[in-house]
């Protein structure tokens, strides 16, 4: 084929298919080092489901919960397309590291219903139901290509940001958080996302700004200064969004510390009586900003030992005909159309990227 050209062009030729081949191969290689990585807020879906789907099986027992979540999983995969998911949830104790710095810390969860659902007749009723479709959630999870973790006495929230500290190792991976908690915004950059199921939005650093005026560098001390009614943590009284940012402009900066902010007060004490309440709540606000900041989590280092390790070596199970087994048997009929075909076309893909 190249015999009537002149050897000069020949070689010419050969050397630009050789770059060619070596640019592909260059290119293939950077391709398989991106990754996509799904971190899911386990509990966080699960309640959301749990509280939203009123269905029951042929038996009476509620499975909204349960044929919720991984409705919900199989969406959020095909919208991700990620080459790995997690999912964390909270350990036996979780809590007892920030109720120990902050006693009131979540002490409004678990005393009423989250559901008017008449299939509870109490509360007593409905915690049993979340503890057992919780259990089956992560029987279920066990026939999937995803990895599950818990560690007791730790938050899913810390494990959570352990992992994205860890997973994106190349420039152009990401991480997708996925939970409703907006103390995850506070772990967002150029390569950390965070989907908040609730919103069916994804929320970057410029998302961030535009919802809350501040970036995510400075949402942790946003959220210190203005409190987290869903934690029952206490913001400074008389402080609300628009006063905070007259008050500290420097926060829509560059980022601040907490001592910046006390800083600043003690320099601005005289006007404005924000800057007195601020600096009378020191102590307070050290414990809130402790206990609400994900950029140093709550982890020893055989916790984070335990977590590495996990994601080095945990290997991958895919039991497809196991998993619609367990669903025909619970009688989730419906909730998940065509269940033999979804489970296949979901989650084929996250085997092969192992």
């Amino acid at each position: 084929m190249l015999n009537h050209l002149p050897q000069t062009h020949k070689n010419n030729m050969k050397k630009d298919l050789k770059n060619l081949l070596d640019n592909l191969q260059e290119n293939a290689d950077e391709i398989q080092q991106h990754e996509r990585f799904m971190i899911i807020d386990g509990l966080n879906l699960f309640f959301r489901n749990f509280s939203a789907i009123n269905a029951v099986n042929s038996n009476g027992v509620h499975i909204g919960g349960l044929g919720g979540f991984f409705r919900s999983l199989g969406a959020l995969i095909r919208q991700i397309q990620p080459t790995q998911v997690y999912i964390a949830f909270d350990g036996i104790g979780s809590s007892t590291n920030r109720k120990n710095l902050l006693p009131e810390y979540k002490s409004q969860r678990n005393i009423n219903r989250i559901t008017n659902w008449e299939v509870f007749e109490n509360l007593e009723e409905e915690d049993e139901s979340k503890v057992n479709q919780i259990v089956r959630i992560i029987q279920y999870l066990k026939t999937l290509p995803v990895k599950v973790i818990t560690l007791n006495k730790v938050e899913a929230d810390d494990v959570i940001a352990h992992l994205c500290k860890i997973l994106p190792q190349h420039h152009k991976d990401r991480a997708f958080i996925v939970s409703s908690d907006k103390d995850f915004l506070q772990l967002i950059n150029q390569q950390i996302i965070v989907y908040r199921p609730i919103q069916k939005e994804f929320y970057t650093e410029a998302t961030v700004k535009e919802k809350f005026g501040v970036a995510p560098n400075n949402f942790l001390l946003y959220k210190t200064l203005m409190g987290d009614s869903s934690d029952k943590i206490a913001g400074i009284k008389g402080l609300g969004p628009k006063t905070l940012f007259k008050r500290f402009p420097e926060l829509l900066g560059d980022e601040l510390s907490l001592d910046d902010i006390l800083d600043i007060s003690e320099n601005k004490l005289k006007n404005h009586v924000i800057y007195a309440r601020v600096l009378h709540e020191v102590g307070e606000l050290e414990k809130k900003h402790k206990v609400m900041d994900l950029k140093n989590p709550m982890l020893n280092k055989y916790d984070e030992l335990f977590i590495e390790d996990f994601v080095k070596n945990t290997p991958l199970n895919y039991y497809p005909d196991q998993f619609v087994n367990m669903y025909n048997k619970d009688k989730l009929g419906g909730l998940i159309r065509n269940v033999e075909f979804w489970v296949k076309e979901v989650f084929q893909d996250l085997l092969e990227n192992k």
